[in-house]
């Protein structure tokens, strides 16, 4: 897949202000500071488009980057801990699931889980959650460049082990590297076939 247009089209603070547009969506997710901003960057080599924050868990809205005139990339609120009121919070969180509930056209879900750190609960949880929901989703392992490879290959075991125990069939992995460019074909092709898929 050949990203040709990346766009920012506009920042929701709800729902029902997404884009009226009915095109693919793949939404990114993850917990505060997992790099989600830098891997939208990276997989549409544009950077910048998605604005990273100096600080941990400030994306509050729902923005939208439409993709070639035929997708949207959705780059949702973090889910877990930062320094926010926890009225805060619970708008973000409750902004979110109502964003999953009522996007007909959301076709899959990134999670995107901090590779150079042991496994989150948090991260188990919001899998679980929709799985659920019936939300198809996939999971990216990124900051492969952040830890050893003995690290890495400890903390995916252990991710593995928990997934196992939750999970009949574990879901797609990805890993990636937004500073060394890794994984950007592999989950292009995906999302390529899946949008394919829902046209055919």
């Amino acid at each position: 897949m050949h990203i040709s247009q990346a766009t920012f089209v506009k920042s929701a603070s709800s729902w029902t202000e997404c884009p009226e547009q009915l095109l693919p969506e793949f939404a990114f997710i993850g917990r505060s500071n997992v790099g989600k901003s830098s891997l939208i960057n990276m997989i549409v080599q544009r950077n910048g488009l998605a604005k990273a924050s100096r600080t941990p868990g400030k994306t509050q809205l729902i923005n939208f980057f439409c993709i070639n005139e035929a997708m949207f990339f959705v780059d949702l609120p973090w889910y877990g801990y930062a320094k926010s009121k926890i009225t805060e919070r619970k708008k973000w969180i409750d902004r979110t699931q109502q964003y999953f509930l009522n996007r007909p056209c959301l076709l899959h879900v990134f999670v995107l889980i901090d590779g150079s750190i042991r496994t989150q609960a948090i991260d188990i949880e919001f899998c679980t959650a929709l799985q659920e929901e019936e939300i198809p989703f996939s999971i990216v392992i990124t900051k492969l460049d952040k830890a050893t490879q003995r690290e890495m290959h400890q903390n995916m075991e252990g991710l593995k082990k928990e997934l196992q125990s939750h999970f009949s069939t574990l879901p797609q992995i990805f890993l990636s590297s937004s500073k060394k460019n890794k994984g950007r074909d592999k989950i292009l092709w995906y999302i390529e076939t899946l949008a394919a898929g829902m046209c055919g």
